[in-house]
């Protein structure tokens, strides 16, 4: 039953960005372009994002346990440091440069236009490099101790 719940959860999800124009990448670029042919109607997508993500915390995590798992999973770190901003920036030129974002590129790859695709293979080698260089820190740090 949890894989059902998950794969129409990302059905709607798709079906969502699809319909609001986010698979777009013209339609982003456009409502990122404020002082040439702007175009405000993500701003509707973002508030309908931001309502229904409020009305569902709030009804959600009152209950003692989500329906299909054992405990509610949610971010734990609350500090603003270095990794956070940076990758903030990565995220917001990425997404200002292509006009995709990791959910509209994934739906977007229906579309079979080679851009998500090339947008998709940038950012798997992006997090392959960050878990690389993650590791070369661990490693690094756990000499250090010896």
């Amino acid at each position: 039953m949890p894989l059902l719940i998950a794969l129409l959860s990302g059905l709607l999800f798709g079906a969502g960005l699809a319909i609001s124009g986010m698979v777009n990448p013209a339609k982003v670029l456009n409502f990122l372009d404020l002082a040439g042919s702007f175009d405000p109607t993500l701003l509707f997508v973002l508030g309908g994002a931001v309502v229904t993500t409020f009305i569902g915390y709030k009804l959600v995590l009152p209950r003692f346990q989500p329906l299909f798992a054992e405990r509610f999973r949610l971010p734990e770190k609350t500090d603003i440091d270095a990794r956070l901003v940076g990758g903030a920036a990565i995220f917001g030129l990425g997404w200002g440069l292509t006009g995709f974002c990791p959910g509209p590129a994934i739906a977007a790859v229906v579309s079979l236009r080679i851009e998500p695709f090339i947008f998709i293979a940038a950012m798997a080698a992006g997090m392959i490099a960050v878990g690389w260089f993650d590791r070369q820190g661990e490693g690094g740090r756990a000499a250090a101790k010896s």
